[in-house]
């Protein structure tokens, strides 16, 4: 009897620990109740829950399922959740469903579950049409300066910032036309097209229908001068920021309502930032999804001359799941030889845009008595080229160095679950880490003996 009354009282103490949000608390207290009633359909919800809420969702799939089956209500709410998450779809939507049956027998309110059901049905039709895009390469950087690195022709226009503008700026190749985003009177970003007269920059004009869609930055205009690109937290976006797409009516003098680019480009995280490069026929976009704060990941990619989706009835989840998340990028190479020579004009891009500064941005040591401070005082051609490429692999390594030692800090200072998901990147980085110091220094010597052996000639 004694037993009981200790184990209602728990049980009362670790449901107000759950609904306070002290997650590791009551997540500690149900796994010791769980073992004197392995049945018990609250205990197996709740610990379910918790688990659910601290992020170690595959171990709370097997107690949410428990629960269901003895037709606790809240969890099949949870595992719709869950099944979202975990991108299974029809899975979300079917628990999703008898949660708010089950609401509506018992005379409860079922209005934020059939809001919830209504986004995942969004979410569910853009994963069921996500996009076939090959995608080249991907590399991570400082959110602050990430602008920096895209590197696209000039026959495109330029992204830029500048300090009275809290937005990006895109400007057109022949300079006379803006577009950018600046906040307003109310805190909200918009966009903004300016004309460049006689005298100077016009007066910016506001974009109304694109204005009314929440925030909106990021704008990319295309060679066509019609097609624009851009960013917005709009309620049909799948989380934070995602990136749009509008043309303009010359006829009626406004944009079209823009339509969400879908996925892989879009995620619950924040997207942003798409420009296509028509020149090298190259894309970029960046993304937040999946990184640690205040870096972000650029993704290159080739852009479609028309859209080409996945078959979802004829194609394996999985596979389904990899294409719309981008876990990993080699698994979009269809045709290996347009892979290599897209790559090949992504490192002709990066190559000229180095080889086009001319700031004495660096010190490279020849020798005792030789040290260049430009790229132009290389003497070797072939020297010139490997140092442009040493100078990106030591970028590579800055920034890797600085990734793990923010996962570090974040490591020491997680929870169970933060340093189970941060784990296994960081392992991946102390490996890769000496290799790519061991290849700096070796092309390094490399770059120093060609330009010895030319300057001997």
């Amino acid at each position: 009897m004694l037993a009981v009354s200790v184990s209602a009282q728990t049980a009362k103490q670790a449901e107000k620990w759950f609904n306070a949000g002290e997650y590791e608390k009551s997540k500690a207290a149900y796994q010791r109740l769980i073992k004197t009633a392995p049945s018990n359909a609250g205990y197996n919800f709740f610990l379910g829950a918790s688990l659910y809420e601290l992020g170690e969702k595959e171990n709370a799939l097997t107690y949410l399922k428990k629960s269901a089956d003895r037709k606790y209500i809240n969890a099949y709410w949870y595992l719709g959740k869950l099944y979202a998450d975990m991108h299974q779809y029809d899975d979300a939507i079917e628990n999703y469903e008898t949660h708010i049956e089950w609401l509506n027998e018992k005379n409860r309110d079922s209005q934020v579950a059939e809001e919830e059901l209504a986004i995942i049905r969004q979410h569910a039709r853009m994963f069921k049409g996500t996009e076939k895009v090959t995608v080249i390469d991907s590399f991570i950087v400082s959110k602050p300066d990430f602008l920096s690195k895209y590197k696209i022709s000039k026959e495109s226009g330029k992204l830029f910032t500048q300090p009275d503008i809290t937005g990006v700026i895109y400007e057109n190749e022949m300079g006379n036309k803006r577009i950018y985003a600046n906040m307003n009177e109310n805190h909200e970003m918009n966009l903004y097209t300016q004309i460049k007269l006689l005298n100077g920059w016009g007066s910016p004009e506001a974009i109304p229908s694109l204005n009314e869609l929440g925030n909106v930055d990021y704008p990319f205009l295309m060679g066509d001068g019609t097609t624009l690109y851009f960013a917005s937290d709009h309620e049909e976006s799948l989380g934070g920021y995602d990136i749009f797409i509008t043309r303009y009516d010359s006829e009626d003098n406004e944009y079209l309502k823009p339509s969400n680019v879908g996925m892989p480009f879009n995620s619950t995280a924040n997207d942003y930032m798409l420009a296509i490069d028509e020149y090298n026929h190259l894309g970029w976009f960046a993304t937040d999804r999946n990184q640690p704060e205040n870096t972000v990941c650029i993704y290159v990619f080739i852009p479609n001359e028309s859209k080409r989706t996945y078959n979802y009835e004829n194609t394996d989840l999985q596979t389904m799941i990899d294409a719309a998340t981008l876990r990993n990028i080699s698994k979009t190479w269809e045709d290996k030889a347009e892979v290599e020579a897209a790559q090949n004009r992504l490192k002709n891009v990066l190559m000229n845009k180095d080889e086009n500064t001319e700031e004495k941005s660096f010190t490279f040591i020849v020798n005792d008595q030789i040290t260049y401070h430009s790229i132009n005082e290389f003497r070797s051609a072939e020297a010139k080229k490997l140092y442009i490429q040493l100078s990106n692999k030591q970028k590579e390594l800055q920034q890797s160095e600085k990734n793990l030692s923010q996962m570090r800090d974040q490591y020491a200072s997680g929870n169970a679950q933060v340093k189970k998901n941060l784990t296994s990147t960081i392992l991946a980085l102390e490996t890769q880490l000496p290799l790519l110091k061991k290849e700096t220094e070796e092309m390094t010597v490399k770059v120093r003996n060609l330009e010895i052996n030319q300057r001997k000639k």
